[in-house]
């Protein structure tokens, strides 16, 4: 007698959306990408150049993930009619909080992907367009900053400004990782007060916002 063939899965359109949920899926259930597209492809029930119309390989999935953060982020800023009135320094302040509460609900993606990253000064390949996104955003409001007479022009160091966010930027990456504290209370405290440093660097002095930025890193260390 002929043995019954356990039938594949019938092919369907695929979506760029249904094709990064389900390379999150597999990711995140066996910790590791799948073998190869042409694997991922079948037991998803999708021809091979369905994956390819929308991305070059699993790298390209990455990227556009983490790319995904920071574009979501600005929606869901300038979806809110009450943004464009804040300074500048709540602008940034709103960015952040709004992005790790995204990245709360991708935390154990974000957690492997960084498993092996304790710093982020050398950029790895799937974060370059999320930095890319991040510095374009920073900068836009930098200038509006500078327009408005929030930061001070210096024209040494003014190009080099989206750049210095990007190290603090990773340097908050690097802490939300590491942080075990309870709905992650010292990350929020570590964006406000790191914040308020960098505006005080670029607006006036800096000496109590590096004094109170200084406790509380002691603080949580010892915690």
């Amino acid at each position: 007698m002929e043995k019954t063939k356990k039938p594949r899965a019938k092919s369907s359109a695929a979506s760029p959306e249904k094709i990064k949920s389900a390379f999150l899926d597999y990711l995140l259930t066996n910790g590791t990408k799948p073998p190869s597209v042409y694997k991922f492809c079948l037991d998803l029930g999708i021809k091979e150049d369905e994956f390819y119309s929308s991305y070059g390989s699993f790298e390209g999935v990455e990227k556009n993930i983490w790319k995904g953060f920071v574009d979501e982020t600005i929606t869901r800023l300038k979806s809110d009619q009450s943004f464009a009135s804040f300074s500048i320094r709540e602008k940034i302040l709103a960015f952040y909080y709004t992005l790790f509460e995204i990245l709360k609900a991708n935390r154990s993606f974000i957690l492997l992907e960084l498993s092996s990253h304790r710093r982020l000064e050398l950029v790895p390949e799937f974060i370059k367009g999320f930095k890319a996104s991040y510095e374009s955003f920073v900068e836009v409001l930098l200038n509006e900053g500078k327009s408005r007479g929030e930061i001070a022009a210096r024209p040494l160091l003014d190009k080099r400004y989206p750049k210095l966010f990007w190290l603090h930027m990773g340097f908050l990456l690097i802490f939300w990782k590491e942080d075990e504290s309870a709905d992650f209370e010292k990350t929020d405290a570590a964006i406000e007060k790191s914040v308020n440093l960098a505006f005080d660097l670029i607006e006036k002095g800096a000496v109590d916002s590096a004094i109170d930025f200084a406790k509380f890193m002691y603080q949580s260390k010892r915690n």
